[in-house]
This record gives C-alpha cells, structure tokens and sequence, in this order.
C-alpha cells in the first residue's frame, strides 16, 4: 500500500526534478530557487531556498554523501552548492552558453556531466570543479542522463529519440536509435550490477514522448563491445512519460507522465503494483529515498508529494514519519495574495508592514528613512544593503533578500495566466516584445539573451534569423487590464 503523508506547496512555478540524500530532500524549479528539506519532518532548512541561479532550473542531483547538491539552469550554468551551509562552492559554465537541461554525478563522485540545449557534453572533475572534456551529438537537445553503477561509463537521451552511452573521454560505445519516437525524456540505471562467464550486465529504465516506459539489459562483454537488448514496454500511462527512477535496491521502479499519474512498478517482473492519482497537472519529476519507504513525485501544479510504501519494499527497513504528519499539507511561507505587480506599486508604509509580518521590524526605520517604496525594494541588492542602508549583518542582508526573492517569484502564482509570464525569467512582463522565432519575451530578458547565447531561440534553441525585436502592444494591454482587475 502506498499512502500520502505531506504536501509541499513552497514553489511558485512548476517544479522541474526532485531528488533525495540519506537526510535531505531537494526540489527545483522554473521559479528559479532549490528548496531543500529535512527528510524526519519535511521542514525547510534555514538556509532554504537556494537562488543562485537567474532562470528555471532543469536538474538537481546530491552527491552520494550527501554533503553537495548539484543543479543546472536555463542560465547555462551548474551550481555546486554545499549542504553544511547552503552556499555556493563552484558555478560552472557550460562550454558555448547554451542553456543547461541536465546534469548527473558519478556514485564515486569523481566525475560530473552536464548536457545542453545545443547537444553538447561536458565532463567535469567534481573534486576539482574543473572541466574535463567535451562532446556531444549536434543538432539536438540532451534532456536525460545517468551514470552506470560502475561509475566508468554514462547513458544520455536526447529529443532525437536516441540513447547513447558513453566512456570518460567521452567516446561513444553504443547508440540506440530512436528508442522512443519524438524523443527521450528520462533515463535511470538500476543501482545493481550481474556478472556471470563473459558478461557484465546492467538494467536501464528509460521513457519518452512516445507514452512508454521501457527496461533493456544494457550488456558489456570482456572483448569490450556492449550490447542493448529491450526486456520489457510498459504503456499503462496514456500520455508522455516525463520521469522515471530506481529504487536504491533495484526492486522498484517509479514513473510520472504528462496523464498527471505516478505508477510504481515490480522492476524485475514489470508488474504494476500501485497507481498514484494526487496531482492536478503533469507529473515531471519523481525519485525514491535512499534509506526510507518514500518517494517523492513533483509536478506542474507547483507542488511535491512525499508518498510512503507502507510495506517498505524500498530501502531496508527504513524510518517512517511520526503519524501527525500523515496527509497534512504543508502551505509554502510566501505571504497569500502578494504579488509582484503589487508589490511594485506598495507605498513605504507598505514596506514596514511586510517588514515586521516577515519579523524585520527592526529595519523599518532605516527602510523609512530612505523611502524605501515597493519599486525600491524590488531592486535592493547586497551592495546598496551595505554600503546606503548600512545593514552590516551578512546573514541580515541574506535574510532580506531572499524574502524579496519569494516577493518577486510572486508573480507567477496560479491567479497570474501564463501567457502574461516572460518565458525566460518566469516573471510578469512591463514590456512584452515578439522575437524572431515568434514567441513572445520581456525586452530586457530577451536582449540580455541574444547578446550571451549566441542568437539562439530560448524556445526552440534554433537560430534566430534576425535580432529584430517588435513591440506586442496588444499582450501588453492585456496585462494593463489584468493589472487592473486584480
């Protein structure tokens, strides 16, 4: 039996990967931010939200001990940050700017991959934080990715269609061709290794577009050939399958699709044995806990559910959480019915106010002395925190300005349509312009595009033919009237 025990509800936009340590529990998000949780109680930690990175981030992944989590963003970068402190240790950029879509850690945590929009690979020496090589597949976007248990070899999938696997020099051993039509979405090595006479034998899940879950037998022989072999096809979801995840003893495998279900499945036999139906939108992202009964499931309906298997067949004996908290949702900090569009318009007296609900009484007076408006707060920074307002305390200035960012992400709450959202900064537009490939962006998200990502789509990753931008009045009346009714 599987059973919902807590809902977390802190996100603002849809949540993009969800992934667990031994102790922890990581999310991230098109709003931008991680959020990482402790796994007794499901509470946020002090140093959460993590929002380092400038657009929606695609991936995140621990490092086998747990005291680092990875992520990668639309911003072309993958951020190391440290779970002691929740600071950043390394900002990696990825070879030619291209937006990142996935990143993965090797189990021996010694070598790190990040795949792009542009199809490109990087290696990275995780210790060193440096870059290693690069490769990739032209022409295309690497959407998937994961290490085999070995940790000496990894396994992309791209929107060809194809899996690839490939050694640490970023050789290609072995290409499966059109393993799902219209593309690869996830893929997941089973954490077990089976070694008998001339082969060594590894389990893969992969899914697509084509609404399939599949398993092959991934085998690799002494005179060094490897060969894939489909064992099973899965179709009891009816829509494209977004996700899919081993457990950490290989028994049991969980999928999430675009039909809003989560199934979790016998890997070895391929049976069905339970059928998740809680959330309203697309299941993107779903992962099991290392050391509990649990799994978490993310979706665009901006929430993460935490469901435990009541017998424990995942994990060995795992701790299950105190009955109190079972079915109880867990409401995001983010004060109800703020936005960003309002906030803008919030008068200095409205700025004390939030400051003491958000217990920052103590610095109204400073905020009131230099007329700090809602505009103004929008635009603080660290620096002008230091050196015009004089707020010394590093974990102060920390403190505010990660309520500011949860004010900011604000306007992508479920009342704002999302035709009204810049597609790159997940924000509402001032200024909303039509680009080359057709799509709509806030001017300045846009311009700041062309000039560092080589004229490309952020949309389509396709080459923009011309960098004319032309003003969509009739979007920006729209929102005018939005504004107005709200």
């Amino acid at each position: 039996m599987a059973s919902l025990i807590c809902t977390l509800r802190d996100h603002q936009d849809d949540v993009n990967w969800c992934a667990f340590s031994a102790k922890l529990l990581a999310t991230c998000s098109g709003d931008k931010t991680l959020r990482i949780y402790n796994t007794d109680d499901f509470s946020e930690l002090p140093f959460s939200p993590l929002t380092g990175h400038g657009y929606s981030v695609h991936c995140c992944c621990f490092s086998p001990c747990g005291q680092f989590l990875t992520s990668c963003s639309t911003d072309a970068t993958t951020v190391v940050w440290s779970m002691v402190t929740g600071d950043i240790e390394a900002v990696l950029e990825h070879p030619g700017r291209s937006p990142v879509r996935i990143c993965a850690l090797s189990p021996d945590s010694v070598h790190m991959v990040s795949g792009a929009s542009d199809g490109t690979l990087a290696l990275w020496d995780f210790p060193s934080k440096r870059l290693s090589r690069t490769g990739g597949v032209s022409d295309t976007t690497m959407v998937a990715c994961s290490f085999s248990p070995c940790s000496q070899m990894f396994m992309t999938g791209s929107t060809y269609g194809d899996l690839r696997l490939w050694d640490l020099e970023l050789n290609p051993l072995l290409a499966e061709k059109n393993a799902h039509d219209l593309g690869v979405l996830c893929c997941s090595f089973a954490p077990s290794i089976l070694s008998g006479g001339q082969v060594v034998q590894f389990r893969l899940a992969s899914c697509g577009q084509d609404c399939r879950l599949k398993i092959w037998t991934l085998n690799k022989f002494t005179s060094g050939g490897f060969k894939m072999v489909l064992l099973h096809t899965l179709s009891d979801q009816t829509a494209p399958v977004l996700c899919c995840a081993y457990s950490s003893d290989g028994q049991l495998l969980v999928s999430g699709s675009v039909d809003k279900s989560v199934k979790v499945y016998d890997a070895n036999n391929a049976v069905s044995l339970y059928t998740l139906n809680h959330h309203d939108r697309y299941v993107t992202a779903c992962c099991f806990s290392p050391t509990s009964p649990l799994i978490a499931t993310g979706s665009m309906d901006k929430s993460v559910n935490i469901w435990r298997l009541e017998d424990g067949c995942s994990g060995h004996g795992g701790k299950s959480l105190p009955e109190e908290a079972s079915e109880t949702p867990r409401e995001g900090k983010a004060a109800a019915g703020r936005s960003r569009l309002l906030v803008a318009d919030w008068s200095e007296g409205d700025v004390s106010e939030w400051l003491a609900e958000e217990g920052l009484g103590g610095l109204a007076d400073k905020f009131r002395a230099n007329n700090i408006d809602g505009a103004e707060l929008l635009s603080l920074t660290k620096e002008t925190l230091a050196s015009e307002l004089g707020i010394e305390s590093v974990g102060l200035r920390g403190k505010l300005l990660r309520k500011v960012e949860e004010l900011k992400s604000d306007s992508v709450c479920s009342g704002t349509p999302d035709e009204f959202l810049c597609p790159i900064t997940r924000e509402l537009m001032r200024d909303p312009v039509i680009a080359a490939d057709g799509y709509s962006y806030e001017r300045e998200a846009i311009e700041s595009w062309v000039h560092t990502k080589n004229r490309s789509s952020p949309m389509t990753n396709l080459p923009l033919l011309t960098t004319l931008l032309t003003p969509n009045h009739t979007l920006k009346m729209a929102i005018s009237r939005w504004k107005t009714s709200q």
